[in-house]
């Protein structure tokens, strides 16, 4: 019997939807801005699925503002109105500082469902995700700074180095913010819960920001604690608040305010970004 040679089956045909997957060029990879700005829309997004996460920052500034300004002023300062002058920048500041807790806890609650694991599985930049979500947490604080600056021209606050004062003084805000979150995001990395986070954060946050020229003047407290708030950096963004306020803010007080958030940057991006990366 012979056998008649068949030619060899050729490749079976790809589905049409696969092939269309196949063809054409590979996309390029994201570059650091790009991957950067895609996290942070990610944040956004978040923010606008689940608006009650803004809750914190909407009700802290308007209730700083309101119970400190009406609780403190007619004894402090004579009246309401008049102290609202002195604490306003200081209320600014205490309510965007306490807002950079929300970046560990929105992070750990993120890791714990597993999310990170798959980001850093991703071809992109490594600290795109850590990047993006920090640049998504300053709309909070630009939320924030709105608010209690709203709220403070409403109840009579006059800002006497006008609109560039008031752009400056938020802007040396939100950098110091931006620079604090670093060390919420390493937490948010190295601790086990949001419970967690949040509780450590109060012990240091509310220290930081009492223990400061928020609320009076140094001058007014012992020595002893004069000396802690001198040495506080809330204490110096406060005053160069209060001075881009009112239109007197000095260079220097401008550049240590930056050089203070520069420091904690390059203390803790670092540390968080190895630890973010396992090494």
């Amino acid at each position: 019997m012979t056998l008649t040679p068949t030619a060899p089956a050729g490749p079976a045909p790809r589905p049409a939807g696969l092939s269309a997957l196949a063809t054409g060029a590979r996309p390029s990879r994201p570059g650091p801005l790009s991957a950067s700005l895609t996290f942070a829309w990610r944040a956004l997004l978040k923010i606008r699925h689940v608006p009650e996460q803004l809750s914190d920052v909407i009700a802290v500034p308007i209730i700083f503002t309101l119970m400190f300004t009406y609780l403190f002023g007619g004894a402090l300062n004579g009246s309401p109105r008049a102290y609202l002058q002195f604490l306003l920048p200081g209320t600014l500041v205490m309510a965007v500082v306490l807002a950079t807790m929300y970046t560990g806890i929105n992070l750990n609650t993120d890791l714990g469902k597993g999310v990170y694991d798959r980001f850093r599985a991703l071809p992109i930049w490594r600290p795109a995700p850590i990047v993006g979500a920090l640049l998504g947490d300053a709309l909070r604080y630009l939320l924030a700074s709105t608010l209690v600056l709203s709220l403070g021209l409403l109840l009579g606050f006059r800002p006497h180095g006008g609109v560039p004062g008031v752009l400056l003084t938020v802007a040396l805000v939100v950098v110091f913010a931006l620079a604090l979150s670093w060390v919420f995001t390493l937490l948010g990395l190295v601790l086990r819960s949001p419970n967690a986070i949040m509780s450590l954060a109060m012990v240091v946050l509310f220290p930081l920001t009492l223990a400061s020229n928020v609320f009076v003047e140094p001058r007014t407290m012992p020595g002893w604690l004069q000396a802690v708030v001198e040495v506080n950096p809330v204490t110096h963004l406060v005053t160069t608040a209060r001075a881009a306020m009112s239109g007197t803010a000095t260079a220097g007080q401008i550049g240590a305010v930056l050089l203070v958030s520069a420091a904690i940057t390059a203390v803790f991006a670092p540390l968080t970004m190895r630890i973010y990366n396992g090494e």
